[in-house]
């Protein structure tokens, strides 16, 4: 009896060393009810659960990053842009201190510009795919500037992100390959080693008055 009772506190006890719940080898990230698990490690920003969803403001940029890191996985989350001017992304394998937040980006960009599910490598590197003179800040992988430019204007690519809706961000992640869709639509596929393991995150861009709505966050473990 002893025993029994042992083991079923151990159980219990590596359960709830994960914040978020697992179903069906699912981890649920966001549990549809209240922010368990996640963490603003700014000082500025809001974020609140409404009918499901997680509702981001602020006046300033900020990240909303999971407290678990990752390594290998699959990540989908549901995006919806806010109208007017708006940029947001999904951060996976995040690098996370206080007040800062920097690392791989599957950006969801509102403008005109349409590189939505493009990779950005926030703080750092900045546009790695698609890659641009002057927008990237590793000349190595303006190797593919043409090319990546040249698939980013693809009718399917350009326009993958549904502006005035929601919109489902799939991210891969194995090794060193990386693999973004949106709303099906594979938009980056590379290979980068730079960051193996971190949280997920979820931004605000900083638009005084907007708000930003995510919902269905679910990550596979690979």
């Amino acid at each position: 009896m002893k025993n029994s009772i042992l083991i079923s506190l151990l159980t219990l006890s590596l359960l709830c060393l994960s914040s978020h719940a697992e179903e069906g080898g699912k981890i649920m990230l966001f549990n549809g009810k209240d922010l368990t698990g996640w963490t603003n490690p700014y000082e500025h920003g809001e974020a609140k659960v409404v009918d499901g969803e997680i509702h981001l403001l602020a006046d300033k940029k900020f990240f909303l990053v999971t407290e678990e890191s990752f390594e290998d996985f699959i990540v989908e989350i549901d995006i919806h842009l806010p109208e007017g001017k708006a940029n947001s992304g999904v951060m996976f394998r995040a690098n996370v201190s206080p007040g800062k937040v920097f690392g791989y980006q599957a950006e969801c960009d509102g403008s005109d510009r349409r590189w939505s599910g493009g990779l950005y490598d926030e703080g750092r590197r900045k546009w790695l795919w698609p890659s641009k003179s002057g927008n990237t800040g590793d000349e190595s992988f303006l190797a593919h500037e043409k090319e990546s430019q040249a698939y980013f204007a693809k009718p399917e690519v350009r326009d993958a992100l549904k502006r005035n809706g929601w919109n489902t961000y799939k991210i891969t992640c194995k090794g060193d390959s990386i693999r973004i869709e949106v709303n099906g639509v594979v938009t980056t596929e590379i290979n980068d080693a730079t960051d193996s393991a971190g949280p997920i995150g979820i931004q605000h861009h900083g638009e005084d008055g907007q708000v930003y709505r995510f919902r269905n966050l679910v990550l596979t473990k690979l």
